[in-house]
């Protein structure tokens, strides 16, 4: 006997001749085969073109660090690229791990995406402040990110620690606003919106 909810019909439990199951496993039967269905569908897929991605990547059998012979097959000519770069980010503890090959990536990745994906010719990377010292575009990134993102950061003010926290001064937090917006605040928008589609 089943207890129903008030506001759910009950199903006749009748058996089925053919299966023997009860009409509610029967049911039950076929939802999970579904899923079962539908799982390995996505396994089929996400196999194919795991398998394709890295074939295509020219991996050189001379390295001994998966992560970073990743990171130097990656070409940016798509966004895909770009996306798969930052979603790299999201591990706090690889980009500690293999942070100097990061940095040099990430400028590529932005240099692409300035140049190439939005035609903008006038901005060098890699960037630098007005006392050449070299902007470090990863690790602001990194900073206003951990910060909240660029609205959290200029709504709290918190430029000035971005600057402190990156080795300037706390007067250069508005260099540092300004070089985010360059540089990364189009890439990261992109990259949110390329996220949810």
């Amino acid at each position: 006997m089943h207890i129903f909810p008030t506001f759910s019909v009950p199903v006749l439990n009748k058996r089925n001749e053919i299966s023997g199951l009860a009409k509610e496993d029967e049911i039950d039967m076929k939802g999970k085969q579904s899923i079962i269905n539908h799982g390995s569908e996505h396994d089929e897929y996400k196999t194919d073109y795991l398998n394709s991605y890295f074939e295509n990547m020219n991996l050189s059998s001379h390295e001994h660090d998966w992560n970073i012979m990743i990171l130097q097959a990656m070409k940016f000519n798509e966004f895909q690229y770009s996306k798969a770069l930052l979603d790299m980010l999201e591990d706090v503890d690889y980009v500690c791990k293999i942070k100097f090959d990061l940095e040099i990536k990430f400028d590529e990745m932005v240099e692409w995406f300035i140049k190439i994906k939005l035609e903008i010719s006038t901005r060098p990377i890699p960037a630098y402040a007005s006392d050449n010292k070299k902007i470090n575009l990863l690790e602001l990134y990194m900073v206003v990110k951990r910060e909240g993102g660029h609205m959290n950061v200029t709504s709290n003010n918190l430029w000035v620690v971005a600057a402190k926290d990156m080795g300037f001064d706390y007067q250069d937090g508005e260099l540092m606003r300004l070089m985010y917006e360059m540089y990364l605040d189009v890439l990261v928008y992109y990259y949110r919106f390329k996220s949810t589609q």
